[in-house]
């Protein structure tokens, strides 16, 4: 079997992710390529190396622009810090590779707009990394809107809720810095749920936004290990220059109603991602700390019987469920990345355009640009004209 070669750029949390996403595909999954862990880089060699020797990566790069330029290397996949992902995935590009990059696509929308031109100009595959689409039931959500179950959708109500960030004392992590992250819980949190409303929804209108930041100093960072990090020790201190929490109201080009909430000042929340539907003939609500169940209230049903039905998206017709276990047996946050990855490399086989693409990218890179001027300037912004 043909298979494709990835060179990984980052080795941290969304790394190890990654990394055992493309250990599962050939298990359990007939993907037309077989995914390669090739080379693994990272610009502390040590921890490169150590990372290596877990994920199943037999080479250390330390330098990307080398890595990006290897004749033996298919398809670059980047989970390395925001700041990385403009130049990475550019030079990728350039070098015909194709690409996958986390989420956000870049700091920015002009950089996010470079980028897109850049991979379209070199006609090579590209996808962002909304794992959360990858989920069976948010998938049925999905399949239910598109056939008409709800018929005209009035409401979107979704929220991105985590406390880890609560502690003063917590350190400036590399997601507290303007300049690496590009913001904060808005592009941390809030595009994830962004990204789940346009795709569900559609296309945003305008926005008015209201965004926060309650601990404007924090201890410097002196080691930063995925979401943890360790600092203070020294008594410097330095400015958190991004937003804690955001808030935004949506109207929809569709004309549907929408709001929008993500902070990580949330206690008892660690990962709570959670939206509602409302349209004309039922509703939908989702919880990913529940992430098997997608609820669903049908409104043409009789009032002797009507009332909110769990949906258990773990048997054989719901997506994905195929390539897994016994129906019931529950899938977890991982199996996300491994059916994204999944579908990466067979839009690479086939040469198909990637869903979500890095115009998917682009388009909640307006939209939170979008988001931070009405924030700034209390008014609402209409997205199209950013």
């Amino acid at each position: 079997m043909k298979k494709i070669n990835f060179g990984l750029v980052g080795y941290k949390f969304m790394g190890r992710a990654h990394s055992n996403a493309l250990a599962r595909i050939p298990m359990f999954f007939d993907p037309e390529l077989t995914p390669v862990r090739a080379v693994l880089c990272g610009r502390d060699r040590e921890w490169a190396e150590e990372a290596a020797g877990k994920f199943g990566f037999p080479e250390v790069e330390t330098d990307w622009t080398k890595l990006v330029k290897r004749p033996d290397i298919d398809a670059i996949d980047i989970t390395a810090p925001s700041d990385c992902h403009k130049d990475i995935a550019i030079e990728a590009a350039r070098n015909g590779k194709h690409v996958f990059c986390e989420k956000p696509l870049a700091l920015n929308l002009a950089d996010a707009r470079e980028i897109v031109a850049e991979v379209k100009k070199a006609d090579v595959r590209n996808q962002i990394g909304f794992n959360y689409r990858f989920a069976p039931a948010l998938r049925l959500a999905k399949r239910l809107i598109d056939s008409g179950r709800l018929g005209k959708v009035y409401h979107f109500r979704g929220v991105y809720l985590q406390e880890y960030l609560v502690d003063p004392s917590f350190p400036k992590v590399w997601r507290l810095d303007k300049a690496v992250a590009g913001s904060g819980s808005l592009g941390d949190l809030g595009a994830h749920v962004v990204d789940q409303a346009r795709w569900l929804v559609g296309e945003f209108g305008r926005v008015a936004a209201m965004q926060k930041t309650f601990i404007k100093e924090r201890p410097a960072a002196t080691r930063m290990t995925g979401l943890s990090a360790s600092g203070g020790g020294s008594g410097e201190t330095e400015n958190v220059d991004v937003d804690d929490a955001t808030a935004f109201l949506i109207e929809f080009e569709n004309g549907a109603f929408g709001t929008i909430e993500a902070t990580r000042f949330a206690q008892g929340h660690s990962n709570g991602l959670s939206f509602e539907i409302n349209g004309e003939y039922g509703s939908l609500k989702y919880e990913l700390e529940r992430v098997n169940e997608l609820q669903f209230f049908d409104a043409r049903e009789g009032a002797d019987s009507a009332g909110w039905r769990v949906i258990q998206a773990t048997y054989g017709g719901h997506p994905y469920m195929e390539h897994w276990w016994p129906p019931g047996h529950v899938l977890g946050y991982e199996h996300t990345f491994v059916h994204e990855l999944y579908e990466f490399i067979e839009c690479v086989a086939r040469g198909e355009e990637c869903a979500p693409s890095f115009i998917d990218g682009m388009k909640c890179s307006q939209i939170l640009e979008a988001v931070e001027i009405s924030a700034r300037e209390s008014a609402y912004v209409d997205v199209s004209k950013i």
